[in-house]
């Protein structure tokens, strides 16, 4: 029999715990006065407790054995243990976790039954030092103070230092510890749910601190607080819901006993079951209440937080309320939060959305809940799956996936689309759940067991007919049909039975349509091979298909016995039915192409384990039939890689394809070779289909080649009799030559091959570079025919032998190979060159010309590009691996600017490698390339240049843009810089004006030029440039103001500039914060100084930095750069230099010193004739110490200060960088981002009601 006892008994059992449980004790304060503990809470509003709560005082025995259960504390504030045993503060138990939840709020609240307030005190410090404050509420602020100053007291005490509070601080521990927060709230309330809750005191005091909390600005306050008032309310939900199951429950045991016979009656079990049902009822009442203050205090302030976490976490719980408790949280009122905060900046917030609606319509029974929520906001979700964080896409498409299961006129057609063409996706896991949505919506089968009887009437082992010819149906009309491995990868984790149902993919190809079906078109037929293909790639490797994820992952067991299982399946299949396939569409190249990848997924065991060789013998039959009828380059190299794996040598089939491998090769070299002779025979007068006899044969052993060894055939001789005729009598079919250039190439790499992998004797060596040597010259002469296409190939093929070939051939042990190296001529660079200058760098005018007239649309212009690109890339990599020499790249770098956008990345890979070889000679390379760019602007202009030409601005914004690709670190290219500057003085004063000495030079404007690398000098380096640029200058020159000599004005006056400030680049070791004042904390002791930049002149000193023309550069050697700075390098005389200057200066055995330390000399001697004093010395001192001044001046480096035009300045700055480093500036600490408040799509009314007080009831 119920009774209304029932509440006091389960409080008993839930609330007391073991008796040996340790509580909380009283303060100190309290223990002296026992008076104290009796006493009423006063002053706290809300929160009056009722009389009959009232606890009776103790005997001083029942403190005394409380004082000792509990935990040690001084004026109501827990104490740490000095000797660091074990927690004694809720705060610590909950971080550590090494106590059950369940004991650890036991203890607690036998605490609250000893001590209401000091309990209350524990779990308000609990809440206080979660949010990661030092400060401790104390028991006299507790009873006395308001909860708003106890708030902006403990606000006063947080550490400023540090924006970290537990819930934000990372490693593990912290994440245990959210963990262990929520869990103690849930467990607080459940252990509470029977009486202690209902006291009116607890939750009250409670309540008002969390919202307190929650209106704080301080964000650790309100983000823990939100938390744990958002778990308070989840908790008491599920109490609200036990409380209307008992309702229920009551409710029909009173009215099963009223319906009774007034006989069978119980009077007093009606008594009991009314008051059971109306203490129910209070207790519902109080939980609403309770529910109630949560929602409207804290929720509808905080789902609009200017922080994205604390939005989520209301998200989130306001979730898990609609589906704990569907009957008073699930309906419109509630809703429009969710809906609302679909719109949120922060995808964090929108993904919480998501993943709540997909807890509620994963239900269908509440669909008709769902209903008025879904109409307003499915525009909203539809939208979202092309949300630009992906984790936000896959779950919008999830979600519509789960609206469209619980009911399919939800979601328009023009939604599916939407939906749909997302299985094309890049991104894996948006294309897959995409396709879990296409396979709910077009390829599950409503019907299965009608499916299958009509399949049997048809005479169809599967009835997955319709459902393929819908999958090819949707492939063909997406028109994306590059893209068929995508579509089937997004389908195969929701549709691989469908997939894998090769039978009956084979059954629509092979088989007469039965009465009723349409037949398959060719375009249906092709696409579902391809299809079929794709299938076949992705069941047996088992990954997806390229540019979806990071790469190949290791598979599981379970997954690689799928695969293994998926591959021996297949393989059973096609070796039977391949054969017929390719013997009905032999003759459509495109479907055979696509048939003949198929045996490279099968396990070849297969055929002598299975003994069906006679099916091998079929296929190669139909292989050979399709090479005799078919000269596609696409459907040769096919046939040619299926031989090449059926030849495996770990197979035991290998015998019987090599053979016919071998028998279709005798043949085609017998026809090669008679169709060649008579072509030759009748020359000019030869006919069509002489031709075609020698280009299709030719054609077939060249992508045999390729993947073959037929060098003991000797293709080599006759593809070289025809290019030889075609130079000589120029009148060789263009076809015929590029098949003839690429079979001789592939015929000198197995060559090479058998060589390199053997034992080679002298005249092997001798016979192969005779015949690279014969080929390269036939490639060289080729280069000047009139077909494009030759001349192409022959460009091609030349780069690729002179890669091969070159000195990196006998590296790694291969000495042996020395005789096969080839270093190419300056005529042949040099025709090489001309012909990337001839075909890449072409305007789009002189492109189309190229094409013969041809209109090009979008994909021919870009094919195009991608061949030219191609073309330059050949050539550069000549260039970085120092086989062809670097001063002509020259040529190349000058172009940087003009064809930016279409080989901007080729130009810049080139410069940074060619840096990486030889920092000297690629400046060098730098200052010749903008000389040319000037030379070509004197000659269409004169020698009156106008300097404010687009022309001269173009050459200048090169320069800049060369000036940046040096990066920051000065120490590290100073030579290279000061290198540049010489030869671009030099230049400048090369030839004097013929109209007399009083004119300035011709290339004086090149000055102006020059200056824009004059920030990339250091300060000394500035004096020693300047010094060397005086030498060039006569006295009545320093004296010239006229415009025509300004260039030189403006170049000496940017290197006197920062004369007496060092914009030297801060290096690692040290930092400045302002860029433009000098740091004593960053800077770097003297005496180190000093050693860095003398090793930076001993590196001068050994180094030999004159260049002559520039056809006369000498080809730099491919060793390290520290190797080459530790060794004196081979020199040149240089014609320009002044005799018994320069070069006597540097190659003096017993002054080696390097060109900036000379100019330093010769600038302290030159003292007292200039007159002015750039460098502050002692008179006494000798040229050691100048330099050593020079350097101590310089032991404060600071940021240099480098002005930047706006045009072009972020594109600049990420080019610099680069080059350097990457420099993560840390994030704001002020990172408060404002919620975007959407417009309500429900009643507006209700809105502003629910703002205000939310007046209406929530049961």
């Amino acid at each position: 029999m119920i009774t209304s006892e029932l509440s006091v008994l389960q409080d008993s059992s839930n609330e007391s715990g073991a008796t040996d449980a340790v509580g909380l004790s009283m303060s100190m304060s309290e223990m002296e006065d026992p008076e104290a503990k009796g006493k009423k809470k006063r002053g706290r509003p809300g929160k009056q407790a009722p009389t009959s709560n009232k606890k009776p005082r103790k005997s001083p025995t029942d403190k005394t054995m409380g004082m000792a259960r509990g935990r040690g504390k001084a004026n109501g504030v827990a104490q740490h243990n000095g000797d660091g045993g074990d927690p004694v503060t809720l705060f610590e138990v909950v971080k550590l976790g090494k106590s059950a939840m369940q004991s650890v709020v036991d203890e607690w609240i036998e605490s609250y039954k000893q001590d209401r307030d000091l309990a209350l005190l524990d779990l308000i410090n609990f809440f206080i030092q979660c949010s990661g404050c030092k400060g401790t509420v104390r028991i006299e602020m507790f009873r006395n103070m308001q909860n708003a100053e106890i708030i902006r007291k403990m606000t006063e005490e947080f550490d400023e230092d540090s924006g970290d509070y537990p819930l934000t601080m990372p490693g593990p521990m912290w994440k245990k510890f959210r963990y262990n927060f929520c869990e103690f709230i849930s467990v607080l309330i459940r252990q509470c749910q029977y009486s202690i809750i209902y006291d009116e005191y607890m939750m009250d005091t409670v309540i008002s601190l969390l919202t307190g909390l929650s209106d704080s600005q301080v964000r650790a306050f309100r983000h823990t607080s939100t938390l744990a008032a958002m778990k308070l309310m989840t908790a008491l939900v599920n109490v609200a819901l036990n409380l209307s199951i008992h309702q229920d429950n009551t409710q029909r045991q009173y009215e099963a006993e009223r319906n009774k016979i007034a006989g069978k009656r119980a009077n007093e079990k009606l008594e009991l079951l009314l008051q059971k049902r109306k203490e129910l009822q209070e207790n519902q009442d109080e939980i609403e209440n309770m529910m109630n203050s949560i929602f409207k205090g804290i929720f509808v302030h905080r789902y609009r937080d200017a922080i994205a976490e604390i939005r989520a976490i209301c998200i989130e719980e306001i979730g898990v309320w609609m589906k704990m408790y569907s009957d008073a949280f699930l309906n419109d009122s509630y809703l429009k939060y969710v809906g609302w905060t679909l719109h949120d900046r922060q995808g964090e917030v929108r993904l919480k959305c998501l993943k709540a609606l997909q807890n509620l319509y994963t239900n269908r029974e509440l669909f008709p809940k769902l209903e008025l929520f879904t109409n307003r906001f499915k525009d909203r979700i539809v939208s979202m799956t092309l949300d630009k964080e992906y984790d936000v896409a896959v779950e919008a498409i999830r979600l519509v996936t789960l609206i469209l299961q619980g009911s399919e006129d939800a979601l328009s057609n023009e939604d599916c689309e939407n939906v749909y063409h997302l299985v094309y996706s890049a991104h894996r896991p948006v294309a897959v759940a995409a396709g879990e949505f296409l396979h709910r919506k077009l390829f599950s089968r409503h019907d299965p067991q009608a499916e299958e009887a009509l399949a049997k009437r048809r005479g169809r082992s599967s009835p997955n007919g319709n459902l393929i010819r819908m999958l090819v149906l949707f492939f063909l009309e997406s028109e994306l049909h590059e893209h068929a491995a995508y579509l089937v990868d997004s389908l195969w984790e929701s549709s691989q039975e469908l997939l894998k149902d090769w039978e009956c993919m084979t059954e629509l190809l092979l088989e007469e349509p039965v009465q009723g079906e349409e037949v398959l078109s060719d375009r249906q037929e092709s696409a579902l091979i391809e299809l079929t293909v794709c299938t076949i790639r992705q069941a047996a490797e088992a990954h997806p298909p390229v540019g979806r994820g990071t790469g190949k992952r290791v598979l599981t067991a379970k997954e690689r016995k799928t695969q293994i299982d998926d591959k021996t399946k297949l393989t059973e299949h096609f070796i039977m039915a391949l054969p017929m396939l390719l013997s009905k569409y032999q003759a459509d190249s495109e479907k055979v192409a696509n048939l003949l990848q198929i045996p490279q997924f099968f396990d070849l065991d297969v055929y002598s384990a299975g003994r069906m060789e006679k099916h091998l013998d079929a296929l190669l039959k139909q292989i050979r039939l399709v090479v005799e009828k078919h000269i596609e380059t696409d459907v040769l190299e096919a046939c040619s890689k299926t031989y090449s794996i059926l030849c495996s040598e770990e197979y035991t089939i290998m015998n019987r394809v090599d053979i016919a491998r071998s028998q279709l090769i005798d043949e085609m070299t017998d026809r090669f070779a008679h169709s060649v002779e008579e072509l030759l025979q009748e020359a000019e007068e030869a006919d069509d289909d002489d031709i075609y006899n020698v280009l299709s044969t030719l054609k077939r052993l060249t992508a045999f080649h390729n993947a073959h060894d037929l060098t003991r055939w000797d293709l080599f001789g006759n593809c070289y009799r025809l290019l030889k005729a075609g130079i000589e009598q120029g009148s060789m079919p263009e076809q015929i030559a590029v098949q003839a250039l690429q079979c001789s190439h592939y015929s000198i790499l197995w060559q090479l091959v058998k060589i390199t992998e053997g034992a080679p004797t002298k005249d092997d060596l001798v016979a192969l570079r005779r015949v690279v040597k014969s080929f390269l010259a036939v490639c060289q002469q080729c280069l000047s025919n009139v077909n494009t296409p030759v001349k192409e190939q022959a460009f091609m093929l030349l780069c690729d032998l002179l890669m091969i070939f070159s000195h990196q051939l006998v590296s790694g042990g291969r000495e042996g190979l020395q005789p096969l190296v080839f270093n190419p001529d300056s005529t042949l660079q040099n025709e090489l060159l001309n012909f990337v200058l001839d075909h890449v760098f072409i305007d789009q005018d002189d492109e189309s010309q190229s094409m013969e007239g041809d209109e090009e649309d979008e994909a021919n212009k870009i094919e195009a590009l991608h061949k030219r690109r191609n073309l330059l890339a050949a050539f550069c990599k000549l260039i970085i691996y120092d086989i062809v020499d670097m001063p002509a790249a020259a040529d190349i770098f000058k172009h940087y600017m003009k064809y930016y956008n279409d080989y901007g990345d080729i130009i810049k890979e080139t410069l940074s490698k060619t840096r990486q070889t030889d920092k000297i000679l690629c400046a060098k390379t730098l200052i010749l390339s903008l000389q040319q760019l000037f030379n070509e602007l004197l000659q269409d202009q004169g020698p009156n240049l106008d300097r404010t030409s687009s022309h001269v601005s173009g050459i200048k914004e090169l320069a800049r843009r060369f000036a940046l690709t040096f990066g920051l670190d000065q120490i590290k290219t100073r030579e290279a810089v000061a290198t540049l500057h010489k030869d671009g003085i030099e230049f400048a004063f090369k030839y004097q004006n013929p109209r007399g000495p009083e004119f300035p030079p011709i290339n004086l404007a090149f000055l102006e030029v020059l200056s824009e690398f004059s920030s990339k000098l250091i300060r000394q380096d500035k004096k020693t440039v300047h010094s060397y640029l005086e030498k060039f200058m006569s006295e009545s020159m320093s004296e010239r103001r006229e415009d025509v000599w300004l260039p030189l004005i403006s170049y000496r006056n940017s290197l006197l500039t920062g004369g007496d400030e060092d914009h030297m680049s801060v290096t690692s070791g040290s930092s400045s914060k302002t860029g433009s004042v000098r740091s004593k904390k960053g800077r770097p002791p003297l005496h180190k100084k000093r050693i860095e930049e003398s090793s930076v002149e001993g590196s001068w000193m050994m180094r030999n930095d004159t260049l002559p023309t520039p056809g006369a550069l000498q080809t730099p050697q491919l060793t390290s750069t520290v190797l080459r700075e530790n060794r004196p390098a081979e020199h040149m005389p240089d014609p320009d230099s002044e005799p018994g200057s320069e070069n006597d200066f540097v190659h003096n055995p017993q002054m080696q010193m390097s060109w900036l330390g000379q100019q330093k000399m010769e600038e302290v001697n030159r003292k007292d004739r200039t007159g002015m004093n750039y460098i502050k010395s002692r008179s006494n001192q000798g040229v050691r110490q100048t330099v050593r001044g020079l350097m101590e001046d310089d032991a404060e480096p600071i940021f240099e200060d480098v002005m930047m035009s706006s045009r072009g300045q972020l594109e600049d700055m990420n080019e610099e960088f680069e080059d350097t480093m990457v420099i993560d500036l840390p994030p704001s600490r002020n990172r408060r981002e404002r919620a975007e408040l959407r417009p309500d799509f429900f009643d507006s009314a209700a809105m502003i009601e629910d703002e205000s007080g939310f007046s209406m009831p929530m049961f």
